[in-house]
């Protein structure tokens, strides 16, 4: 009397292959064809299935372990880096693709599952409130700030970027490259920050010679705000900036606080 045997479902060769490798607790990379052949082979005789596309893609993969099993027996082909080539490259490329994809979808799944138990509410603020946008006060912000005064700023600024245009130089035609060096740049900000204490920022900037020159001091001023070496001050929204030198124990201080 035969006994019944209960075969498990694969989705494809790809997964029976994928299947046996890890029963055989074998080397995805040094796949023993041989072995592998042979219980692929005994699985398909046991396979019952009307659906012959079904059929037909486990008997294509047979053939193909079959070729493989072949191809090893033969001498090994040179690539042309003079590398051989081992006939199962193709079919252990494939499955790793196809072990990717699988548990890809098994994160899928649980993260649908998780999903499921998730709740939300729709939001239930009255729309008075969602509406709302708290009132900006422009005379606060503008201050004492008027058209003229922006105006005097205006030119002001650019009679300096006009004063600082060599009219040599100017006429040569040719983009020249600002070449700053930023230990120097930091060495001098911070011999005018020692002899000066207390002083004015745009100054500070006034006697930068560029625009780049002016880009460097001021990251050069936000590394010693950040160190805390300085501190700065500013009365208005638009008025100037001062800034002060800090002690030492001040600026040991700062740091263990940062730190902490």
């Amino acid at each position: 009397m035969a006994i019944p045997v209960k075969l498990e479902v694969f989705e494809g060769p790809l997964d029976l292959l994928l299947h046996l490798i890890e029963k055989n607790k074998v080397d995805i990379y040094d796949i023993p064809i041989v072995e592998i052949t042979g219980q692929y082979l005994d699985y398909i005789k046991q396979m019952e299935t009307e659906d012959m596309n079904v059929m037909s893609e486990f008997l294509v993969m047979a053939a193909t372990l079959i070729d493989i099993k072949c191809k090893m027996l033969l001498p090994k082909e040179v690539n042309e880096e003079g590398e051989e080539e081992d006939p199962r490259a193709e079919l252990v490329e494939k499955l790793l693709e196809y072990k990717m994809c699988k548990y890809m979808s098994y994160e899928l799944r649980d993260r649908m599952v998780d999903a499921q138990r998730s709740l939300y509410k729709r939001p239930m603020l009255p729309k008075e409130v969602e509406d709302y946008r708290q009132p900006v006060d422009y005379e606060e912000l503008i201050g004492d700030m008027t058209l003229q005064k922006l105006h005097e700023i205006f030119k002001q600024m650019m009679k300096r970027q006009e004063d600082k245009i060599d009219p040599v130089r100017s006429t040569f035609g040719q983009i020249e490259k600002d070449e700053i060096d930023m230990d120097l740049k930091t060495t001098f900000v911070e011999a005018y920050v020692r002899s000066h204490k207390t002083f004015s920022f745009r100054k500070l900037l006034e006697k930068q010679n560029s625009k780049m020159e002016v880009i460097v001091t001021f990251l050069v001023i936000l590394e010693m705000i950040k160190t805390g070496r300085i501190s700065i001050e500013q009365e208005d929204t638009f008025s100037d900036i001062i800034i002060t030198t800090r002690d030492a124990s001040d600026t040991a201080v700062t740091r263990l606080t940062s730190l902490e």
